[in-house]
């Protein structure tokens, strides 16, 4: 079934049908699971007061692994279904929310090998990957300022493109105005490349606050867009 035209000469469409209701529930369960998923996660970055076990550190990594696989599909339906103008072309704002996201998906994932690197490079060393060893430095710009521009550049390009007036909203309104202030949250932890590498500071570039607690919120809004993108497909059915 083809797309309908909202408005003439502002026209923007809305895939319709079976297979948006399959793309909905697709990205919304997708979405659910990287903020379900992230909460495990990021706990166990916590467990520890020292050194963390090696099985830490590799189930760490296998977690981030399904997190950024369900964040790929998160993001390959939200794709489908930003709206697009009348010749089917995806605004400048829609195309910037997904290539930053997958950036972001990139740059995780970079930062995740160098960081299960460090137990698997010394085995049996008790050494913390985040802050010991040749690679903790490597992976502290992208696990922090890297990932806080592209996330936010994601949340602001998506927040605009689900503003543009269409037939079927893919998000509530809440997701917009959340989206934003979680784009504002990741630019202002930029700044934390300034403040060393003590990871007990809030503010330091891979500390508890800047990185951890900023990455955590990040993870989970994810989630209740997941949610959102849900709720429209219900109230779409109702």
């Amino acid at each position: 079934m083809n797309s309908t035209t909202i408005t003439p000469g502002t026209a923007v469409t809305r895939p319709v049908g079976a297979s948006e209701t399959a793309t909905r529930r697709a990205a919304g369960w997708a979405g659910v699971a990287v903020g379900g998923v992230s909460v495990l996660m990021v706990a166990l970055y916590f467990v520890y007061s020292g050194p963390p076990p090696e099985s830490n550190v590799l189930t760490r990594g296998l977690l981030t692994l399904g997190i950024m696989a369900a964040l790929t599909f998160f993001g390959i339906g939200v794709a489908r279904l930003l709206p697009t103008g009348p010749n089917g072309e995806r605004s400048l704002a829609g195309q910037l929310s997904i290539v930053s996201l997958f950036t972001y998906v990139a740059v995780i994932l970079f930062a995740t090998s160098l960081e299960v690197g460090t137990p698997l490079a010394f085995p049996g060393k008790s050494m913390d990957p985040t802050t010991d060893g040749p690679l903790a430095a490597a992976m502290a710009l992208a696990h922090g300022p890297i990932a806080h521009l592209w996330v936010a550049m994601f949340f602001l390009g998506f927040a605009k493109a689900v503003s543009r007036p269409v037939n079927a909203p893919i998000v509530p309104a809440w997701t917009i105005g959340g989206s934003v202030v979680l784009a504002v949250i990741n630019l202002l932890a930029i700044p934390s490349l300034y403040f060393g590498m003590n990871a007990a500071n809030f503010y330091a570039v891979n500390g508890w606050g800047a990185d951890a607690l900023v990455g955590l919120i990040t993870l989970v809004w994810v989630g209740f867009i997941g949610l959102g993108i849900l709720r429209g497909h219900k109230t779409r059915a109702a």
